[in-house]
């Protein structure tokens, strides 16, 4: 089956999707006809109004969801965006209009600037987009971040071209009919009635019918899409946005998760403008290799099984079967995309003034050391904790004379734990008298399956929890000492930068002072020689 062929079939599901409300309105009509003048008696009048109560709320849903259906692609308010208007960029701008113009398309009427690695191009469509009606255009902000000038004109073209191709302007209406099917099955499932869970489960069984069907013809368009930016932007400037987007995908998210989002436990924030600016930062100290290997180490999001987009490896590959030509590509010696921008800075504050949720702006600013440094102590306390818990209760139980095995009893006050926590010197030498393995080991948190561990088994579960609450103890007592750094570490993991006999060291005297026969020795020596050392 050819694609239009494909795609009229689409088309006469969508329109189907419409139509299956209006059947089913008048199925109810004929059957409420029905009971009320043939099976029904005059008697029966509380049952008949049940039903007719019943058929007005299911009309209500049906009617909703129809009505929801056709206004599915109306342009909505973009409040988590800043507006750009070409005044206030006009190189940016002219970028966008020129890739219209090439391709021979209508610009967008709106731009606006979001914090996603992505672009789009939506249309106030009318009829699901068989009369056109105004355009705006979402820009990712860290998309401009990690693309340069050729391969952003690229994406343009590929945005434009979902509107370009005639032959699969069918097409085009399939894709925003799949997007308006999504919508009203959204809708009905959020509905708060079992009427409406009802209505929407036969949505559901339609649509999913319906996204199958349409699935070739979608996966056509973003194909159509990248052979129009190959052919405008360059073959080897479109290969090198597409391989671009998924490396630039997965370091955006490494930078929320690890660094944008440092401070949450503290109850703070990067400074002004570097909320979403850091990432900058990131992409300076991580390129090629380096940044490509944020996506290695993350798991790749489960493809939804109605995906419109192609595999991307798939579209790299037919991309690089068409002809060479001598155009940029998009070689790190092109110019950055942002440098298209007028002043980054002010427009990376603006749009964490829209993103940032209105009670994040009573959070207090921290410079990028200053939260790496408070992290680094949060985070060292919690790892230290619990190890320090099972040496005070075990310490507890020896002073009483009490089973020094026995775990601790389940309900003890917890401010009895948190009085008088021993140090560092305190643990090694509870360590040293061989209550490790025998007291504390036992009393620090475990899940249920482990606490029937015995043996070396059980040592080899709980051993890297005693080695990273030793280590917490450590690091607060470098950083106490005035001994550790903050290493912000945009090429790695922010923490703690330590005395360099420590880095060398440090892994080996925590691994003997947890190994089965605790030997605190070499511990020792290092923390006697950082007291040396004045801060």
């Amino acid at each position: 089956m050819n694609f239009r062929l494909r795609a009229v079939r689409a088309l006469v599901l969508l329109a189907g999707f419409y139509l299956m409300g209006v059947v089913l309105l008048a199925v109810m009509a004929v059957l409420d006809w029905l009971l009320v003048t043939r099976l029904l008696t005059a008697r029966a009048a509380w049952l008949e109004g049940m039903v007719l109560a019943v058929t007005v709320l299911l009309a209500v849903a049906i009617v909703r969801g129809m009505f929801v259906f056709l206004r599915a692609g109306r342009l909505g308010p973009v409040p988590h965006a800043v507006a750009v208007t070409s005044q206030d960029q006009p190189e940016l701008w002219e970028q966008v209009r020129a890739a219209a113009k090439e391709i021979g398309e209508r610009p967008p009427d709106e731009l606006y600037l979001v914090a996603e690695v992505n672009a789009g191009v939506a249309e106030q469509s009318r009829l699901l987009g068989l009369l056109p009606g105004r355009r705006r255009m979402l820009l990712g902000l860290p998309l401009l971040a990690g693309v340069t000038v050729p391969q952003l004109r690229a994406v343009f073209a590929h945005e434009f071209g979902h509107y370009a191709n005639l032959d699969t302007r069918l097409g085009g209406v399939t894709m925003r009919g799949r997007t308006a099917v999504l919508h009203t099955v959204d809708v009905f499932s959020q509905g708060s009635t079992p009427l409406h869970h009802t209505i929407g489960a036969l949505y559901l069984g339609y649509a999913r019918m319906f996204l199958r069907t349409s699935q070739s013809v979608a996966r056509h368009q973003e194909r159509a899409a990248d052979q129009v930016a190959a052919r405008h932007a360059g073959r080897d400037a479109t290969a090198a946005a597409l391989r671009a987007l998924p490396v630039l995908e997965s370091a955006h998210t490494h930078y929320l998760q690890t660094y944008a989002e440092i401070g949450k436990p503290l109850g703070a924030l990067p400074p002004v403008g570097e909320v979403h600016g850091g990432f900058l930062r990131l992409l300076a100290a991580r390129q090629g290799e380096r940044l490509a290997a944020l996506a290695a180490g993350q798991r790749p999001p489960r493809p939804h099984p109605y995906d419109s987009h192609p595999p991307t490896a798939e579209r790299i590959a037919l991309i690089e079967k068409l002809p060479g030509d001598e155009r940029a590509d998009g070689s790190p010696d092109a110019p950055p995309a942002l440098t298209l921008l007028r002043d980054p800075g002010r427009v990376f504050t603006a749009l964490e003034a829209r993103t940032l949720p209105a009670e994040a702006t009573r959070l207090r600013r921290m410079s990028w050391d200053d939260l790496v440094m408070a992290r680094a102590v949060v985070d060292a306390e919690g790892w230290s904790r619990p190890l320090q818990l099972a040496v005070a209760r075990a310490l507890r139980s020896e002073a009483q004379g009490t089973d020094e095995t026995a775990p601790a009893r389940r309900g003890a006050p917890a401010q009895k734990d948190d009085a008088g926590l021993p140090g560092l010197e305190e643990v090694l030498d509870a360590f040293d008298r061989g209550l490790l393995w025998m007291a504390v080991a036992d009393r620090i948190p475990k899940p249920p399956q482990a606490a029937r561990l015995v043996g070396l088994s059980a040592r080899n579960f709980i051993r890297p929890k005693v080695f990273d609450g030793l280590a917490g103890m450590v690091h607060l007592r470098l950083a106490e000492a005035g001994h550790a750094a903050p290493d912000i570490a945009w090429s790695g993991r922010p923490g703690l930068a330590l005395p360099e006999e420590w880095e060398k060291a440090m892994d080996d005297a925590l691994d003997a002072a947890v190994a089965d026969t605790p030997d605190t020795t070499p511990l020792r020596t290092l923390l006697a020689s950082t007291d040396r050392v004045s801060p």
